[in-house]
C-alpha cells in the first residue's frame, strides 16, 4: 500500500495541492495536518507511520514536509524502516529509501541542509549584533517617552498610586511598576 503524508505549517496555507499530488502518485490513504514541522509530536504523521506494514511506502511531496532537521529526519526514517516500509519524496527524486544510494544521499543531503540552516542562524545573529552596535533597537517601541518615565517615577516616589499614574498615561499599572525595576 502507498500511504501519503501532507503537512502545512499555518492555518493560512492549504493542503489541497499536496493532497492532489499524493493521490496522483497512487496513495491509497493520505494523512494531513496543519502543524509546524519543528514539532516532533505530529499526530497525523504518527498515524501514517502506524498504518504502514511490510512492503508499504510512505510518500511526501517534499522532504521538508516530513522533517526540519537531520536528527528528526533520521528518527522518522528509522521509525518507517522498522515497520518494513520504504520512503519516497515526490519533489526530491534522490530521496528513495528503497535503494542503498538513496539512503546514502538522504543522509548526506539532510546533513548539508541542517548545516546550511545553522549557517543562516549564525549570519542572522551576527547581523543582529552589528545592528545593535550601531544603535538599532529591537522589540516593541516603548509606551512612554523618557520624560514621561521620569515624571511617572517622581509621582510614584511621591506616593501616588500606580493605577492612577497609569491611567493618566493610558498604560497598564504594570508598565508603571516595571519603571522602578529598570
Amino acid at each position: 500500500m502507498i500511504v501519503g503524508y501532507a503537512r502545512v505549517s499555518t492555518d493560512g496555507q492549504t493542503l489541497d495541492a499536496q493532497q492532489a499530488a499524493l493521490r496522483e502518485a497512487g496513495c491509497a490513504r493520505v494523512f494531513s495536518e496543519k502543524v509546524s514541522g519543528a514539532k516532533t509530536d505530529r499526530a497525523q504523521l504518527a498515524k501514517a507511520i502506524a498504518a504502514l506494514a511490510e512492503g508499504d511506502t510512505l510518500i511526501v511531496t517534499k522532504l521538508d514536509r516530513l522533517a526540519r532537521s537531520t536528527r528528526d529526519l533520521l528518527n522518522t526514517l528509522d521509525a518507517i524502516g522498522k515497520t518494513g516500509a520504504a520512503f519516497k519524496s515526490l519533489g526530491d527524486p534522490w530521496c528513495d529509501t528503497t535503494s542503498a544510494h538513496g539512503r546514502l544521499m538522504l543522509t548526506v543531503l539532510g546533513g548539508l541542509a541542517e548545516f546550511e540552516r545553522h549557517l543562516i542562524l549564525a549570519r542572522t545573529s551576527e547581523g543582529r549584533q552589528r545592528a545593535q552596535q550601531r544603535g538599532v533597537r529591537f522589540g516593541r517601541k516603548q509606551k512612554l517617552t523618557a520624560h514621561q518615565q521620569q515624571e511617572a517615577l517622581a509621582r510614584r516616589a511621591a506616593g501616588e498610586a500606580l493605577v492612577d499614574i497609569a491611567r493618566s498615561y493610558a498604560v497598564s499599572h504594570s508598565t508603571i511598576s516595571r519603571l522602578g525595576a529598570s
